[in-house]
């Protein structure tokens, strides 16, 4: 019966995102909008995890000012879905007028002299535009997504992807790897860090509380040499704002394992920066913190 309902949850799935590319584009962001207040406003199981999540980043945040950033970040999580449903009809030249960065050479430059480098960062803002942005650039990306269900809407967002400029693997044991030799080949790649799905995640402190995030993107630094740097990928008026930090170093000595925690550290304190900055960008509707003090909203 599972496999029935999301078949039909895929096709409907589909169906919407067929529709939402043919409406006017301010329709389709006011709809959007409106789609958002909705699902606010019934308070599903999302929108508590959101207010967990939240709480923990604004601590000192009182009930009213918490839900204020609740509400601005489901309106920024149902604007990246917008945003997704209808990228497929933006011009490269929108796509790079919509962006501005800050510290771009810490990508750029190794790329340029034929270096591989590996952007981590969290689920903030709209990071399909971050890489179709330096996609449009020519600077080759590659990246990993988690297999969705069923098999038919996977295979729609690694077209989406690909139409980008992406190339996308399917997360699996060959997964490190692939990227590894990407990387010897001098290219980009970009890797949502911020929640572990394997169950060899490393424990972070985040925000004062106990996380875990992967472990891959600092193992690929230090077995391959290419520099690790974090980004923070946030909403503006006109587009995004895309802000990078690093190369991050290990700070101690020791083994690579332990070499490979302390960069997962550093990582997780960079995210950690620019979430606070715009919490309301951080698209976090699921359980992040394994620390028993935080709510399981």
């Amino acid at each position: 019966m599972s496999g029935i309902k999301d078949a039909i949850s895929a096709q409907l799935y589909l169906i919407g995102w067929k529709i939402v590319q043919r409406l006017p584009e301010k329709v389709a962001y006011k709809l959007f909008e409106k789609l958002g207040k909705i699902f606010h406003n019934r308070n599903g199981k999302a929108v508590k995890r959101l207010r967990s999540n939240l709480q923990v980043v604004m601590p000192s945040a009182n009930s009213n000012e918490l839900e204020e950033i609740v509400i601005k970040g489901i309106s920024s999580y149902f604007r990246y879905w917008c945003d997704t449903f209808r990228f497929p009809g933006w011009s490269t030249q929108r796509i790079i007028d919509s962006v501005n960065t800050t510290n771009e050479n810490l990508l750029k430059d190794p790329v340029a002299a034929g270096t591989g480098v590996i952007v981590a960062l969290p689920h903030s803002g709209n990071w399909d535009h971050a890489g179709a942005y330096f996609c449009a650039q020519g600077i080759p990306l590659v990246s990993v997504a988690e297999r969705l269900k069923p098999e038919k809407l996977f295979q729609k967002f690694l077209t989406y992807r690909r139409a980008i400029g992406m190339e996308i693997l399917a997360l699996d044991s060959n997964t490190l790897p692939t990227l590894s030799n990407r990387l010897n080949a001098g290219k980009l790649i970009a890797l949502v860090a911020d929640r572990d799905f394997s169950k060899n995640g490393v424990e972070v402190d985040f925000f004062g509380k106990k996380a875990k995030m992967p472990i891959g993107p600092a193992l690929l630094s230090l077995r391959t040499c290419a520099p690790l740097i974090t980004a923070q990928v946030s909403y503006n008026p006109k587009g995004i704002q895309i802000d990078f930090l690093g190369p991050l170093t290990p700070r101690i000595q020791g083994s690579l394992e332990d070499q490979a925690k302390d960069l997962v550290q550093q990582c997780a304190d960079n995210f950690a920066l620019g979430i606070s900055k715009k919490p309301e960008d951080w698209h976090m509707l699921q359980r992040i913190w394994i620390d028993p003090e935080v709510s399981n909203g």
